[in-house]
């Protein structure tokens, strides 16, 4: 048997971009998946027994991900395991938190019987070496170790904070709005096999969800081996709309933090077989990613084209995301937008415009940047208005709405 398994939850909603599909599932930088980073982590770092367990809206990660074959997983010793989601007992939910998830998938554990579990969030975008995290586990004689990021102030409310001793042994675990240290969880456990069986039976079954607010801190209290791990390299956790939008605008940056043409560290995944990208004669890009199978006749400033993009004359792209096989008509400018699959922009129509930053608190992303949303297989009628922080999720015709404009702030379903 491996000494180390790695186990990915594969969960997580992120507004209209899930409705289809979780996360770990959600396209990015043109060809990749989220799932694809860590993976890839795990093909780098040597660990070549994975299960995956689905725990929303699991089919398009399952037809993603195959039979492992990107990722030199298919094979009969090892490999990748799908671990579907499930009703347990009568009564039981579907999944509802990574630590359920990992309880239900706890006869995979026992039945791979390793040394060790690595527990690995399926939607993180970053680079590492986990055989670091697991020899600093090893060494410290640890039941557990958490990987821990210093990030800016700003953005530590966000996720559970961590104190250490001079030992980088942990003495508390918090959740703050105002917090005082930046130190946080990556959401990333290594867990002596023995140790994690034990705390899921005893915490899961009384109904316990999560790691960080209701199961880590009990484990302190009880004296165990809990140490941290410091990774000092590129992390971004796509948590919301907004950090997804961030993460992967900055993938056109000339120098960004994540290198995705790392021949020493590659980022696999399953591609689609497409011609080259095109440009026409009066085309532009300037800063941005563009995927094979793309067609741009228009021009394209900082953003994203994804596989089987048609951009036409006339048209301008900025400060966007465009998916898989949408179409955007002559003379159309879409501003700071998502726009998710097979979705068509009629002629004239501008998305993204205007001084008004009305905010759009129908989402749990609560959209207040000024970024566009759009649900995938619609159409969005010619000679439209759409301003900012505006949800769409069904077709627009002309005559819907006033003087054919949806004002700042308006979800349309």
């Amino acid at each position: 048997m491996d000494k180390t398994i790695a186990l990915i939850t594969a969960g997580g909603k992120l507004d209209l971009l899930s409705e289809t599909r979780s996360k770990a599932a959600l396209p990015f930088a043109g060809k990749f998946r989220l799932i694809d980073f860590t993976l890839s982590n795990c093909i780098n770092s040597g660990l070549e027994n994975i299960g995956v367990i689905t725990q929303y809206m699991p089919y398009s990660l399952r037809e993603h991900l195959g039979i492992g074959k990107p990722w030199d997983l298919d094979r009969a010793n090892g490999g990748i395991t799908i671990l579907q989601p499930y009703r347990g007992n009568p009564g039981e939910d579907w999944y509802i938190g990574d630590a359920q998830a990992v309880y239900r998938n706890i006869n995979y554990i026992e039945q791979k019987a390793p040394e060790e579990i690595i527990l690995l969030p399926g939607h993180l975008v970053y680079k590492m070496d986990y055989q670091k995290i697991l020899k600093e586990h090893r060494n410290n004689e640890a039941d557990i170790t958490i990987a821990a990021n210093n990030i800016p102030y700003a953005d530590a409310s966000h996720f559970s904070t961590l104190d250490f001793d001079q030992n980088n042994k942990l003495t508390a675990i918090k959740q703050e709005k105002e917090p005082a240290k930046n130190v946080v969880s990556m959401g990333i456990f290594v867990f002596n096999k023995n140790i994690l069986v034990d705390t899921l039976r005893k915490y899961c079954s009384q109904g316990a969800v999560d790691f960080h607010s209701e199961i880590i801190p009990d484990l302190i209290s009880e004296n165990k081996n809990i140490y941290i791990s410091r990774f000092e390299g590129y992390w971004r956790d796509i948590r919301n709309v907004k950090s997804y939008w961030e993460a992967s605008i900055e993938t056109t940056e000339n120098l960004p933090e994540i290198n995705l043409y790392d021949q020493n560290w590659p980022v696999y995944t399953r591609s689609e077989e497409m011609p080259p990208v095109k440009f026409g004669a009066k085309s532009c890009s300037t800063k941005s990613l563009v995927a094979n199978g793309a067609v741009v006749n228009g021009r394209v400033e900082d953003s994203v084209i994804a596989p089987g993009v048609l951009i036409e004359e006339g048209v301008l792209v900025k400060n966007s995301i465009i998916l898989n096989n949408c179409t955007i008509r002559k003379n159309a400018m879409v501003n700071k937008t998502i726009i998710d699959k097979n979705v068509e922009i009629k002629e004239n129509t501008q998305i993204g415009s205007g001084s008004d930053f009305t905010i759009n608190s129908d989402s749990e992303s609560r959209l207040e940047n000024g970024l566009n949303l759009i649900a995938k297989d619609i159409i969005i009628a010619a000679d439209l208005k759409i301003n900012r922080n505006c949800r769409i999720k069904k077709d627009i015709n002309l005559g819907d709405f006033e003087n054919n404009e949806i004002p700042s702030g308006t979800t349309v379903e």
